[in-house]
């Protein structure tokens, strides 16, 4: 099965034109099946805001859950907890809802662009995973180190062995603060698939504070929508589920490329939440 979604729920200004008093989140959920929560990455969320989002969902709506920045390396230290040992467990807790409810189709941990590859940064991802244990971990690097050569055959055989989803990015290729796209599975059951757009000139930090407002700013065409067409046939026979995430919103152009490769894929999504007649219907 392949789940489309989009990261987050709250700037997709399309969605919700002529919207009810319905919440946004109730909107977006009549539209796709998946979502990405990126608010847990800046602070690990309480747990009541997770059981809140549950509710608001249908039975099968399945939530995609960054993980804290501090879990990470995105920041110095674990404030505002006092420990790592802490940080990891408020995290666990507020995932609480979701396991319950079986919402919850995998944490993203997203490493940061300076997480290159080295032992102790494998050290830690392995302490990622033993905190996370027991539930669907998916793992997404920025730093180029980690497939070169022949260092992309050994960060795949990791991931297999560790039992971690592969993210698989497509992005700019943008020096080594860009990763290649790698059609590869590296969970059975489970690959995550996140699309950041192409914007090779907005893709590093210039330094002027401009870097996150053009950083996802691209439209993808027709044809590289039938590109990953043909690349999701591959996916499809190394792993039972895959989970699409757009990312590419600093333009809002994020719902609409989702909804066009829905199409293209002439998927039928049932059990969506009912909703209005809209520009999409």
């Amino acid at each position: 099965m392949i789940y489309i979604g989009l990261a987050g729920w709250g700037d997709h200004d399309d969605l919700y034109i002529g919207m009810s008093k319905q919440s946004k989140l109730e909107v977006y959920a009549g539209h796709f099946p998946i979502v990405e929560i990126d608010a847990s990455f800046y602070a690990v969320q309480p747990a009541r805001n997770m059981d809140k989002w549950a509710r608001e969902t249908p039975p099968t709506f399945q939530f995609v859950v960054k993980a804290y920045q501090g879990m990470t390396g995105h920041q110095r230290g674990f404030a505002p907890f006092a420990t790592k040992d802490e940080m990891f467990h408020a995290f666990r807790e507020s995932l609480e809802p979701l396991i319950e409810k079986g919402k919850l189709a995998m944490v993203l941990c997203q490493f940061p662009p300076w997480f290159d590859c080295k032992k102790e940064h494998v050290q830690w991802i392995r302490y990622v995973k033993e905190q996370l244990k027991e539930l669907p971990v998916s793992l997404e690097f920025r730093h180029r180190s980690w497939f070169v050569g022949n260092m992309r055959e050994k960060t795949l055989k990791f991931m297999r062995e560790e039992e971690w989803i592969h993210s698989i990015c497509d992005e700019p290729q943008a020096g080594v603060r860009s990763v290649p796209t790698i059609l590869e599975a590296t969970h059975s059951d489970k690959t995550l698939i996140r699309f950041h757009g192409r914007n090779v000139h907005g893709w590093n930090d210039p330094g002027d504070g401009t870097w996150r407002d053009v950083r996802y700013l691209y439209k993808y065409n027709e044809a590289e929508l039938l590109e990953w067409k043909q690349n999701l046939q591959s996916l499809t026979t190394q792993t039972k589920d895959i989970f699409i995430i757009f990312n590419n919103n600093s333009g809002g152009d994020a719902a609409t490329n989702a909804k066009q490769l829905i199409e293209m894929l002439d998927i039928e999504y049932h059990g969506l939440a009912p909703r209005q007649l809209d520009l999409f219907s």
